[in-house]
């Protein structure tokens, strides 16, 4: 049996040659001089709002044990230019494109996917309601089942595409939003989006991040996002793709045997831009080693 059909997966109607998507505001561009973008299950480009959108203060990058901080502000030069510019990029790379969608209003949320609404070649839209460094908008909408069920009803009004919504861990209860998002015709779910954080820097007696406070990702974050992915895909019937610190092959699988029908790989492509492929070819042996017929038996694995 050849790569394809082992890996082969179909995720609310998205046909991804794996389950490994590179995570939203995480892989630019610059990542097609470096490796094969089309071995990849799909590419999510960074979060765009209906306008352009400048972004937070600088410092907004800082590292810290085990993972980093970021307070990037969703900044993005609009719809217009993602379409018109970053689509063509990707598509002629090869990459299968799923759009990534923010906003500060339900009303920005909806004209956005109204936008991308006539575009060919994207396999679906991923609502981040989850953004942590902005003022309004992004985190109150995921931090509220009313609200995060309204934007999920709105965009799935304008789009005839599979509907994703990238969850917050900010929450007192994933697993509430997880079920408002399914009620409101939520295609999948996405989770964990980053946890708050900050770093004070000692002689400047302030804290590191302009912002102040910044999402914190990579290897830290796992045992955090496992235990949700875990949580809502035993509550939810729609499929759920997880992310939070995945770096290995092992990360992806326990994601996977937790319910996650996909992963996203985010921050481990910062420290080595092949982890990706590596996390690809080690699920490929990993299913044949223990025979398997698909990646897709993985899934739930840990709840049977």
């Amino acid at each position: 049996m050849g790569m394809r059909n082992i890996l082969e997966t179909n995720i609310a109607g998205m046909e991804l040659k794996n389950p490994v998507i590179a995570a939203s505001g995480t892989f630019g561009r610059e990542y097609a001089e470096l490796i094969d973008v089309a071995r990849l299950g799909a590419v999510i480009p960074k979060s765009v709002t209906f306008g352009a959108r400048t972004g937070n203060k600088p410092p907004r990058v800082t590292e810290t044990t085990a993972g980093m901080l970021n307070s990037i502000g969703l900044e993005n030069r609009g719809i217009r230019y993602f379409i018109d510019e970053e689509l063509p990029f990707w598509r002629n790379a090869g990459a299968t494109v799923i759009a990534s969608i923010a906003g500060e209003t339900v009303d920005e949320f909806t004209r956005a996917a109204e936008a991308l609404a006539s575009v060919e070649d994207i396999a679906g839209i991923e609502i981040n309601v989850s953004c942590p460094n902005v003022d309004k908008g992004g985190v109150q909408f995921g931090c509220k089942p009313r609200l995060a069920a309204e934007v999920t009803a709105a965009v799935k009004n304008e789009s005839r595409l599979p509907v994703i919504v990238k969850l917050t861990p900010n929450v007192t209860n994933i697993v509430d939003i997880a079920k408002a998002v399914e009620a409101a015709g939520a295609d999948c779910v996405s989770l964990i989006n980053t946890l708050l954080g900050m770093r004070i820097d000692i002689e400047a007696k302030r804290p590191v991040l302009g912002r102040g406070e910044g999402g914190l990702s990579g290897p830290a974050i796992k045992p955090v996002a496992l235990r949700m992915v875990y949580r809502v895909s035993e509550n939810l019937e729609i499929p759920v793709i997880g992310m939070g610190g995945i770096s290995t092959a092992e990360d992806a699988i326990e994601f996977m045997m937790a319910g996650a029908a996909a992963v996203q790989v985010g921050t481990a492509s910062f420290v080595d831009p092949r982890a990706m492929l590596n996390i690809i070819s080690g699920l490929e042996e990993f299913v044949t080693k223990n025979s398997y017929d698909s990646v897709i038996e993985l899934v739930g694995e840990a709840r049977a």
